[in-house]
């Protein structure tokens, strides 16, 4: 979701190649064994991770400016993706995880978001009014978040966080990455992200 947002907000154009997780087909093997998405294959390097591909994306293009943050939002980033993401995973799937207890990880979890619900208090956005990417490597997990248990996250008293969730989630940019596309197969005609309009 993440990458999707990047590209999109970059116009930088990309073939999209949908995978379906459950029936992997081995040329998507064959460009990245590690077999998890997203994956980006230039003619140069074979990027694996989904933050990378956000950078990737806005080196080349940046017209909403989302690289202009303060030096912080890479560390919000990092705290998302590294205590909030395990967190997270162990929450949402905690039938995986027996010998930890889901609770607990929820509470690891409602840690940064609490910290998260204060950064936001009294503007749009983590940095001010204007969207960054911070903002954008983040909400994905924080709905993820939400979406495994939305009365108990929608009864928390976190109202900026809550609000910032909702207005990326009613937004065009939400809409246009939750389009679904056809599993991909070889032979298929290219199908380009965005979309030329």
């Amino acid at each position: 979701m993440r990458a999707r947002l990047a590209i999109l907000a970059s116009g930088v154009s990309v073939e999209l190649r949908e995978i379906v997780l459950q029936q992997k087909a081995p040329e998507f093997f064959a460009s990245s064994p590690k077999g998890t998405v997203p994956v980006l294959v230039t003619p140069t390097v074979v990027i694996e991770e989904s933050f990378d591909v956000m950078l990737w994306a806005l080196e080349r293009s940046d017209p909403e400016g989302w690289l202009a943050m303060p030096e912080a939002g890479y560390d919000w980033i990092a705290r998302c993706d590294g205590p909030f993401k395990t967190a997270l995973d162990h929450t949402k799937y905690a039938v995986r995880y027996p010998e930890l207890d889901p609770e607990q990880e929820r509470g690891r979890a409602a840690e940064f978001l609490a910290d998260l619900d204060l950064k936001i208090a009294g503007s749009d956005w983590l940095f001010g009014p204007k969207c960054t990417l911070a903002d954008m490597a983040i909400v994905p997990f924080v709905r993820q978040f939400a979406n495994s248990d939305r009365s108990w996250f929608d009864a928390q008293p976190w109202p900026n966080l809550q609000r910032w969730l909702s207005e990326f989630l009613a937004s065009d940019r939400f809409a246009a990455i939750m389009t679904k596309y056809p599993k991909w197969q070889v032979g298929d005609p290219p199908v380009l992200f965005p979309s030329p309009a």
